[in-house]
C-alpha cells in the first residue's frame, strides 16, 4: 500500500537519493534541496511504501509574465525498482486534487506528451503560454488550466524560481 503525504525536514536525504538515483545524477537533487532552502510556497509530497520514501514530487510557483501566478509541475522522481507502478500517478493525481483545492488557476509542466494529458495537461502554446526557455519543444511545455479567466489574454511567457537555474 502506498501511502502520499507531504515531505517533511527530516526526508531531505532520502528525497535528493531519489532524484539521483531517478535522473542518473545530482542536478534534479541540488534544485529540490535550492527551492527548499528558498523557502517559496511549494507543494511537496512524498510516496512511502511500508516506511520507506520511494517516490518524490515537487510544485513551486511559477508566473506568466512576472505577475499571474500559478505552480510548476518539477521534479517528479521515483525509485528505478518502484517505476511504472503508479507511484508517479499517484503523486501527481494527489498533488493536483491538493491544488485544485486551493483555487491554483494553473499548472505547467515540461515533460513527456504522451503522459501528462492524462492528468489534464495540454499544450500551453494553445493558451498562447510559453517556458522561460526558447529552445522547448511546443508539445513537451503544458498546461492544465483550472481557471482561464487568470491567464493573460495576450498569453506569455512562464518563468520559474531562479533556482530552475542549477538544471537548465
Amino acid at each position: 500500500m502506498i501511502e502520499i503525504r507531504p515531505a517533511r525536514a527530516q526526508d531531505e536525504q532520502e528525497i535528493r537519493a531519489i532524484h539521483d538515483a531517478a535522473f542518473g545524477g545530482p542536478l534534479e537533487g541540488r534544485l529540490v534541496a535550492a527551492l527548499n532552502a528558498a523557502k517559496c510556497d511549494m507543494l511537496s509530497l512524498v510516496a512511502e511504501e511500508r516506511h520507506r520514501i520511494i517516490g518524490h514530487l515537487l510544485f513551486s510557483p511559477v508566473t506568466v509574465n512576472g505577475a499571474t501566478a500559478g505552480m510548476g509541475l518539477a521534479p517528479l522522481a521515483v525509485l528505478p525498482d518502484a517505476q511504472n507502478k503508479g507511484v508517479g500517478s499517484a503523486l501527481i493525481r494527489h498533488g493536483l486534487a491538493l491544488l485544485d483545492a486551493r483555487n491554483c488557476p494553473f499548472i505547467v509542466v515540461l515533460g513527456h506528451p504522451g503522459y501528462y494529458p492524462r492528468f489534464g495537461f495540454e499544450p500551453a502554446i494553445r493558451h498562447g503560454i510559453r517556458p522561460q526557455w526558447p529552445d522547448i519543444p511546443e508539445e513537451a511545455f503544458m498546461i492544465r488550466v483550472r481557471n482561464a479567466e487568470a491567464l493573460p489574454k495576450e498569453g506569455g511567457v512562464v518563468e520559474y524560481h531562479p533556482a530552475f537555474s542549477l538544471v537548465t
